[in-house]
């Protein structure tokens, strides 16, 4: 039996270490773990993902963190990616494993993975998405991706996660941002956290005036939720899961039709993701190896033609070659 298909067997099994270590050479690139993720992929695509995002601030940690204990009370397996900005100085996630989810780590139904976005413009990165498929192909009935928000992240993580939690708070002009960001187009719920704030449910209010406003623009056959939450004192966490799990049933039922197109959002999401990363580092690979970019650079210093130009030009070159 060949390295990746030992490492494939016992992963599916549900085998955390080796789950660790694929995790980390994914991260550092390691020849061969890809090797593994190609043969893993098959066996994925049967977890539910909850995307969990919004501002930096709202709680989504500590929201987090009350899932996981109702999912763990209920029996249920639960992966975690939590996606961090990265750290300026180390490269590294800056939070870590998430202080506040620490509680879990003994726990074998729990499996935390903390990454950082690596300057990613959107929060997450080709390995975020590879760790989802590891955490799927082990068995987990739930996979939980958090993300700091920050305008991008919500829509990609949207295209990530099948049911898509945006969290805000009163008091903190969420409620018009939602509208900038088009939080509206990508929430399946929304929860008011910190809701014993004065505000809570002229917040609430508004957003469900908002989605109304929206419903009349363009039919859609899921409403999304607006909840009141006090994830501190673990309070609406109960009804959070209710309505996870109502828009888990709509995609099922809905004439059949709803989680193929979640599911293809996800792949497409997926595919060009990849695709992207692929031809970038194909392409700087030839340029650094021809010496072409130091060509380049000095024909723009040198007034003889423009960044645009020449961007346009090679790319029509490389294209034209294949």
């Amino acid at each position: 039996m060949s390295h990746a298909q030992e490492v494939v067997k016992q992963i599916l099994r549900g085998d955390v270490r080796a789950a660790a270590r694929l995790m980390r050479d994914l991260d550092d690139g390691v020849p061969g773990a890809r090797e593994v993720l190609k043969r893993l992929y098959p066996h994925s695509g049967r977890a539910h993902i909850i995307g969990i995002t919004g501002s930096p601030g709202v709680g989504k940690s500590t929201l987090t963190d009350r899932l996981i204990q109702r999912l763990r009370q209920e029996g249920h397996t639960v992966g975690v990616v939590a996606v961090d900005p990265t750290s300026p100085f180390s490269g590294g996630a800056i939070l870590g494993d998430r202080i506040r989810m620490q509680r879990h780590a003994l726990d074998e139904g729990v499996f935390i993975r903390s990454l950082a976005t690596r300057g990613h413009f959107g929060g997450l990165t080709a390995s975020s998405r590879a760790v989802i498929t590891v955490l799927d192909a082990m068995g987990k009935d739930y996979i939980l991706v958090e993300t700091v928000g920050v305008g991008q992240d919500e829509v990609e993580i949207a295209a990530t996660a099948y049911t898509t939690v945006v969290v805000t708070v009163p008091g903190m002009g969420d409620d018009i941002q939602a509208i900038k960001a088009g939080i509206l187009e990508v929430a399946d719920i929304l929860v008011v956290n910190k809701a014993d704030r004065e505000g809570a449910s002229r917040t609430q209010q508004d957003l469900l005036q908002m989605l109304e406003l929206q419903n009349i623009r363009k039919t859609k056959s899921w409403k999304p939720r607006v909840l009141l939450t006090q994830a501190k004192e673990d309070q609406g966490i109960e009804e959070l899961l209710a309505g996870v799990r109502e828009h888990q049933e709509f995609l099922r039922k809905d004439q059949g039709e709803a989680m193929p197109a979640a599911r293809y959002q996800r792949v497409r999401q997926e595919f060009l993701e990849l695709l992207q990363e692929g031809v970038y580092r194909t392409l700087m690979a030839r340029l650094d190896q021809s010496g072409r970019m130091e060509e380049i650079l000095r024909e723009i210093l040198a007034g003889h033609t423009d960044p645009y130009s020449a961007c346009e030009d090679l790319i029509a070159e490389i294209l034209g070659g294949t």
